[in-house]
């Protein structure tokens, strides 16, 4: 049965402070960023997607079905491009992401393909770097591209980086990399319950330590199946701020991973810790 708290443990706050627990950020973040013009779901990004390329009705919603059509029919390059095109806006950010950034936490984990946390990381000044999910039409035998902060590649991270933020499906930033498509997962997840895709730097940060949920939905298997791989080895204590019932398959994936349900909104959950931000 999964255990729901209807306000922050007290644990939370000075868990993150001290680099315990690990952000793991989904695409509804991007709610608390309205003026930042980039798809927030894959509902609104495949409509962006199939505007402009016609694929059949009955995959017409189904981001990593359609991907896979315009990458057959059209090419990879065109995916790529309509994807940089969806996510080519300037990206602005929250106070819960400059909150996030300043902590300077060893490991940020963001699963969509915007810029807020990265930019709100690069504001802060902290020492920092990312690694980001490739996708094996593209680069065959190798699983992740490594970035500093300028978006310099390197070939893997660096000693004085503060925060890794990891970003397994890709970024379209400063390369463009996209995990979206059905072959782009189906290469992924044949490897990842071997560990394969996840870097070793990041199962080395995640050992031992405690993940906190923000604007994540795991009603979907993709989402399930990521998360659980990448905290894998971790403790086993973990949160997510989920202020929706939870679905069945939901409601079993955290009580089968002991992610206790906060339920509290994420404009809630923003507004409690922007002012701790600005105290600090």
């Amino acid at each position: 049965m999964t255990r729901t708290l209807t306000d922050l443990p007290a644990e939370l706050e000075q868990g993150l402070r001290a680099g315990r627990i690990v952000p793991y950020l989904g695409q509804h973040v991007l709610s608390l960023v309205p003026d930042y013009a980039v798809p927030g779901s894959p509902e609104a990004l495949v409509a962006l997607l199939t505007a402009k390329v016609s694929v059949p009705h009955k995959i017409r919603g189904r981001l990593t079905q359609a991907a896979q059509f315009i990458e057959n029919f059209k090419h990879r390059k065109t995916l790529v491009d309509q994807m940089n095109t969806a996510f080519a806006a300037a990206p602005h950010y929250s106070a819960m992401h400059s909150w996030l950034a300043s902590l300077g936490v060893p490991l940020i984990v963001d699963t969509w393909y915007d810029e807020a946390m990265a930019a709100a990381l690069q504001a802060a000044g902290v020492k920092w770097g990312e690694v980001q999910g490739l996708s094996q039409s593209e680069h065959f035998g190798t699983w992740t591209g490594w970035y500093d902060s300028d978006g310099n590649p390197l070939p893997d991270r660096t000693p004085d980086w503060q925060t890794v933020l990891y970003k397994p499906i890709g970024s379209s930033n400063p390369a463009g990399n996209y995990l979206v498509s059905d072959s782009d997962y189906v290469e992924v997840l044949t490897e990842i319950d071997i560990q394969t895709p996840i870097p070793a730097e990041i199962q080395a940060l995640r050992t031992g330590r405690h993940f906190l949920f923000i604007g994540c939905r795991f009603n979907d298997q993709l989402t399930r199946t990521f998360a659980r791989q990448i905290m894998k080895r971790s403790s086993d204590t973990h949160w997510a701020l989920l202020s929706e019932e939870p679905t069945r398959m939901e409601a079993k994936f955290l009580a089968e991973q002991n992610i206790t349900r906060i339920d509290m909104s994420l404009a809630e959950f923003a507004a409690r810790m922007a002012p701790l931000s600005e105290a600090a």
